[in-house]
């Protein structure tokens, strides 16, 4: 009986999630429900509870974490402000000529939006509504606009500074100096959220590229499908439009170069960047005149709300992880794992296979929380590369929020699209961006140095 209850835990709260009550107290509830029943069965030691007041108190005073709410002002400031919508016009305009130009356009603005916001839906919404209704004016295929979208909208997941990547490194933190411990090391190595974000900023351009790649492939096999706009609808002169491109491209561009720069450079942490970009957007929110106390009280609201449903999150998790590990769940996924043919890779396999599927149910952030912290202290005591671990994760997720039928980008496109791009159309769209997904993930199984490389390099001193 002790021994399945871990489990049983684990799929509780999976149908609570599915029956649509909110994470944090699912997470927490179905805990302390499982705790109450296994002390008066004698099979859990409340005990264990006890060390929750100092988990609590951990995640207030984590440094790390003052991050996320800085990280989500800034994005909610930078779309406020129009820049998605005048980054679209403008890169429009630039790639009008070129067949698939608007394809292309949507994909370097997701890029520059997923650097600049980290939040996924966000991205997926604002592109979906700005640029899915000029694509299909321009008659381009409506899968290729839909899985354009969705794709470009994602990768906010892996190229940094991203939120769900600041969450992810906290966590592969903690778990990195925990494997460490386990393996009687005791004067352990870290990882930082700066590590994770330079480890992910190859793997996140090869992406990029190969969407790019893609459209381009488009463009020459099924020309039609991605028509380039009419030489009538660019009215700018080649002077103007590169003068108007450097505008509007040259901001947000500084403010991006400002956060990671200072994190690549060693001047700054992840968090005091994290106040960089949101004081950054603040100025370029005021440059564009978008800036007034209105919008100040609609962002700073958003930004609560946005904080608050991460941090419950984290406490909901925190409760959950303690009853799981009260009930041995930690030593029964360790058994699992080690049991399992191939060794490392045969667990790495279906740790991923696992995370993949969860992402069909659960978000980023409660993977990270749940998941996380209790397989990543396990493989990490095989001896992987934090970092390579965690951009495996990252784009391990972000190829689960492409899949039919569950993935959540899917979700938030079919929410804002119009009536003529059928559900059918979505899944049709986004299937070749998944097969690049699948093609990086292998690539960066098979090549580790695609994520240690750069970091070997920057934190070389």
């Amino acid at each position: 009986m002790a021994e399945i209850l871990p489990l049983l835990m684990f799929l509780v709260v999976c149908l609570v999630l599915l029956l649509g009550y909110p994470v944090a107290f699912s997470l927490a509830g179905t805990a302390l429900a499982f705790a109450w029943i296994g002390s008066a069965l004698g099979l859990f030691d409340a005990v264990f509870l006890e060390a929750l007041p100092n988990r609590l108190y951990g995640i207030m005073t984590n440094e790390t974490l003052i991050a996320v709410p800085l990280f989500v002002f800034m994005g909610v400031t930078l779309e406020r402000s129009r820049v998605a919508e005048n980054l679209l016009d403008t890169m429009a305009v630039l790639f009008g000529p070129l067949r698939g130009g608007l394809g292309v356009s949507v994909t370097v603005v997701g890029m520059l939006l997923a650097a600049s916001t980290g939040i996924v839906g966000a991205t997926v919404v604002t592109m979906g509504l700005l640029s899915l209704p000029t694509m299909l004016r321009r008659n381009y295929d409506p899968a290729v606009a839909a899985g354009t979208i969705c794709a470009s909208g994602t990768l906010g997941q892996i190229i940094p500074p991203s939120i769900v990547l600041v969450l992810l490194g906290d966590v592969l933190s903690t778990a990195y100096q925990q494997a460490q411990l386990d393996m009687g090391i005791f004067s352990p190595d870290t990882v930082s959220v700066g590590d994770l974000f330079v480890g992910a900023l190859v793997p996140g351009l090869l992406l990029v590229s190969l969407y790019l790649l893609y459209l381009a492939f488009l463009a020459v096999v099924r020309p039609r499908s991605v028509p380039a706009i009419p030489a009538a609808e660019r009215a700018l002169d080649s002077g103007a439009l590169w003068l108007r491109a450097g505008k509007v491209l040259l901001p947000p561009l500084l403010l991006i170069a400002a956060v990671l720069g200072s994190i690549l450079g060693g001047l700054a942490t992840p968090t005091e960047a994290a106040s960089v970009g949101a004081v950054g957007a603040m100025l370029l929110a005021a440059a564009q005149r978008q800036l007034n106390l209105q919008t100040l009280r609609e962002v700073m609201l958003s930004t609560t709300r946005v904080t608050s449903m991460v941090f419950l999150i984290l406490i909901g998790a925190s409760v959950f992880s303690l009853v799981f590990r009260g009930f041995g769940g930690d030593e029964l996924v360790r058994g699992l794992l080690d049991d399992l043919p191939g060794g490392v890779f045969g667990a790495m396999l279906v740790v991923m296979l696992v995370m993949f599927l969860l992402g069909f149910i659960l978000d980023f952030i409660e993977i990270t929380f749940v998941v996380v912290p209790i397989v990543g202290p396990i493989l990490l005591a095989m001896d992987l590369n934090p970092v390579w671990l965690g951009v495996m994760i990252a784009v391990n997720l972000q190829t689960s929020f492409l899949t039919p039928p569950f993935g959540f980008a899917l979700f938030y496109l079919r929410g804002v699209a119009p009536p003529e791009i059928s559900t059918g159309d979505i899944y049709r769209g986004v299937a070749p961006f998944i097969l690049i997904q699948v093609v990086v993930l292998g690539l960066l199984a098979w090549l580790p140095g695609l994520v240690t490389w750069l970091p070997g390099i920057v934190y070389a001193g």
